[in-house]
């Protein structure tokens, strides 16, 4: 597995080894102890997910808040997707800044997005399974957000406004200055 860490410290795009031959291919998906080197931590995966969209569904950009924050491997396993990991950590370096990466059944790629990002993707073909692995439990209390359209952020989704798809939740998300002031005006 060849790790690289993005712009976004503690954000990895990792590549399994693929071997190849005339039946097809097989590639170790996930190995926690090869997994923890390449990153240079530990990390307890608790939780699997697994969702199907078609093309122009937007799902995103979500988080979990307090102690049910969550770090999350992802990938898909058929179709494509452009993945968007956003660095909501207070004080970090990076912070309001965003990745965004292509990941598909073709490339294997996966992304590691720690505790402290906001994440969401949108289905680039005709439809994607995507899978994945989450080191803490969800908890429906402590369930947020981030206006997938925040012009601050200025993530390039690839499709315009008018031709994703997203819930009525994920339209009503807050800007990332909207949801800090509200934590600090709760604090």
């Amino acid at each position: 597995m060849v790790a690289r860490e993005t712009k976004l410290k503690g954000c990895f795009i990792l590549e399994p080894r693929v071997f190849k031959d005339e039946r097809g291919y097989f590639f170790e998906s996930f190995n926690q102890k090869t997994f923890e080197e390449a990153i240079g931590k530990k990390v307890n995966f608790v939780q699997d997910n697994q969702s199907y969209s078609t093309k122009g569904v937007l799902r995103g950009l979500h988080f979990q808040k307090g102690e049910y924050a969550q770090a999350k491997l992802v990938r898909v396993l058929s179709g494509k997707v452009l993945d968007v990991a956003v660095d909501i950590r207070k004080g970090s370096k990076t912070y309001g800044e965003h990745v965004a990466v292509e990941l598909s059944a073709d490339n294997k790629k996966q992304l590691f997005i720690p505790r402290g990002f906001a994440h969401g993707f949108v289905v680039l073909s005709d439809d994607a399974h995507f899978f994945y692995k989450c080191d803490n439990f969800y908890n429906s209390s402590a369930e947020s957000g981030i206006l997938f359209n925040d012009t601050e952020l200025d993530i390039d989704w690839k499709f315009t406004h008018e031709e994703l798809i997203l819930s009525q939740k994920d339209l009503e998300l807050p800007s990332l200055k909207m949801y800090m002031s509200a934590i600090k005006v709760n604090q």
